[in-house]
């Protein structure tokens, strides 16, 4: 596959990058995107072998399912069912940005994510350039842009070191401003548990929660 690279330094540009992105994700072939954490491999998430590609890009299998990001909280009612109250208080206080939520997923999805055991994970991501692509395509099943064990990248150069052979295109929108991955909170429960630290603390999170009367549990 030969991969190409859009920057995205004017809004010629910017529009050249999302189109190229759009137009592959609708091939079903796969595509770098930067976020407001690390940047992103990322596939239709409704569609089945574009989802099987990431995973086989990334070196991962399919009991490491991918997050699905959004453009607008509203999607959120659209892939997910019983929504706890916390979990609806974390996201308006939290997204557009680095939280992702794990919720039990709409019964009526017709995807495959992997192994998800019922459930999806959810972030709605505060960088222009993929929402602009998100509101273009529909939810995206996106993973960090490394392969499993590496760091994630940070840049488009990184993410193209890895990943050049599995992708068809890469936008470059600079450095990554966060640098750190989101926050990953299970509500799936009565109660939210941490399941991966990230750019958001248990003080963070816990400090929506508490006037609510609800606490987050934090990793083991």
């Amino acid at each position: 596959m030969i991969c190409e690279r859009f920057t995205t330094g004017s809004p010629e540009e910017l529009e050249d990058a999302v189109e190229a992105a759009v137009m592959a994700i609708q091939r079903g072939d796969l595509v770098v995107l930067p976020t407001d954490t690390v940047y992103g491999i990322a596939a239709d998430a409704f569609d089945k072998e574009a989802v099987a590609g990431l995973l086989e890009a990334k070196g991962r299998g399919r009991e490491m399912p991918p997050p699905v990001l959004v453009s607008s909280t509203a999607t959120l009612d659209a892939l997910a069912t019983r929504v706890p109250g916390y979990a609806r208080a974390l996201v308006e206080a939290f997204w557009p940005g680095p939280l992702t939520v794990i919720c039990h997923q709409q019964q009526s999805l017709q995807w495959d994510l992997g192994d998800t055991r019922g459930t999806v994970a959810v972030r709605m991501p505060d960088h222009e350039v993929a929402r602009e692509i998100l509101e273009r395509t529909g939810p995206l099943a996106v993973s960090s842009a490394n392969l499993t064990g590496m760091p994630a990248a940070t840049d488009a150069d990184q993410a193209e070191e890895m990943l050049a052979a599995s992708v068809a295109v890469v936008v470059d929108a600079g450095e990554s401003p966060g640098g750190e991955a989101s926050t990953i909170v299970d509500c799936t429960g009565d109660q939210g548990r941490i399941l991966r630290r990230g750019a958001l603390s248990l003080e963070q999170l816990n400090e929506v929660l508490e006037p609510l009367g609800a606490t987050l549990t934090d990793l083991d």
